[in-house]
Formats: C-alpha cells, structure tokens, sequence
C-alpha cells in the first residue's frame, strides 16, 4: 500500500510537459518501476521461493529420517528361537 502511494505521487511529475520535464520524467519513470518491481517481488516472488526452499528442506529430512531407520538393528527374542528349536 505505501509503494501504491509512492508511486500514485510520481505520475504527475512522469507525465509532466512544463518546463524541466525532460529531467523529472526518466527520474520519476525509474522510482515507479522501481517500486513497482520491488512490490511484486514481495508479493510474488519471495514466497514463492520460500515455499520452494522449505520443500526442499523438508524432503530432505524425510530422507535423513529413513535412513536412520536402516541403522536399527532389531534384537531377536532369544525365547522364540529356544521354542522353535525345542519342537
């Protein structure tokens, strides 16, 4: 909202034709499209990249997560092999 304001007050000085427009107009052309871009990559961009940079980070302790399952090595029940074998 205050960028949409910055930039709402350089449009009369971008479409200005008095005296000394031709200095104001590239200046005030800049700062619109500067905020403007900024804006949108605020809004767009940047949450975007989160959103992609979080996944990533969370598929890659899933993966962590799995492998330490290979690790466990699970004890046999020694009172089991003793039946079997006693049968």
């Amino acid at each position: 909202m205050t960028a949409a304001v910055a930039a709402f007050g350089f449009f009369p000085m971008a479409f200005s034709t008095s005296a000394g427009a031709e200095v104001q107009k590239p200046l005030a052309t800049v700062v619109i499209g500067g905020l403007l871009t900024a804006t949108l990559l605020t809004l767009l961009v940047l949450p975007a990249l989160y959103i992609l940079f979080s996944w990533k980070e969370k598929e890659a302790e899933h993966v962590h997560e799995d492998r330490a399952f290979e690790k466990i090595i699970i004890p046999e029940d020694k009172n089991r092999n003793n039946k079997n074998n006693s049968k």
